[in-house]
């Protein structure tokens, strides 16, 4: 059963029109990767689907209700998190507080902050430090579990590796084995393609602003998602 589901969406800035009719689908539990080239629209799309943007048409239904648009807090409430590019803590708070603030959705469920600092081992131990005074990769870890906190059925996740070491990279992935096991479906949008097509069983590849190949990962070879990626004409 589809938890999320975006029809035909066309998003504008103004008179430019930089999403041209998506269609997809996230189902319950699973992991959906977008991928692209900077600039192919993916974080644009991302952002019309939690209500971040409002020059759009289409639809967007999520948990059986349209939220085409509905405001971003209602969305964010309604159990759809979003993990921005850049992470976009309170510099000034501690890592403990800036995981609160999660929680003042008011979603009740297993996500506290004893689960989160189990998930994250090495972020529990500095909780009481300044967010700003954490490395990349440990900032990154505080805006997932920031987003875990508000307990949503779905997290969706804009170009979490950016600027992170390949080991960080890893170590967050990993992460998200738990967080699917626990029944919470994952879209993460990047341009790194092969660890988006690991973590996911469905990717989507877009190329300004549209969809240019669909699949379960298992399916698709790295010749196709290059060629779609770069806009390659490929037999």
């Amino acid at each position: 059963m589809s938890l999320l589901t975006v029809e035909n969406l066309d998003v504008f800035y103004g008179d430019f029109q930089a999403v041209r009719g998506v269609s997809l689908a996230v189902e319950e539990g699973r992991t959906v990767a977008i991928i692209g080239a900077n600039g192919a629209g993916k974080s644009t799309l991302l952002n019309a689907v939690v209500g971040l943007h409002g020059q759009k048409r289409g639809r967007v239904r999520f948990a059986g209700a349209d939220v085409t648009f509905s405001r971003a807090d209602a969305i964010a409430r309604a159990g759809m998190t979003m993990v921005p590019e850049g992470r976009r803590l309170f510099g000034t708070l501690s890592v403990e507080d800036n995981l609160r603030v999660g929680a003042a959705a008011g979603r009740k469920g297993p996500w506290t902050l004893d689960e989160i600092y189990r998930l994250f081992p090495r972020i529990g131990e500095l909780r009481h430090m300044a967010a700003s005074s954490l490395s990349g990769g440990q900032q990154q870890m505080v805006a997932i579990g920031r987003a875990l906190m508000t307990n949503p059925k779905i997290l969706l996740c804009d170009e979490i590796s950016l600027g992170l070491a390949p080991k960080v990279i890893l170590d967050i992935y990993r992460c998200f084995e738990a967080i699917g096991a626990s029944g919470v479906s994952i879209v993460v949008i990047e341009q790194n393609v092969a660890q988006a097509c690991a973590a996911a069983q469905y990717a989507y590849c877009m190329l300004e602003g549209q969809v240019g190949l669909e699949g379960p990962t298992a399916d698709l070879s790295m010749e196709a998602i290059t060629a779609a990626y770069f806009g390659l004409n490929h037999a």
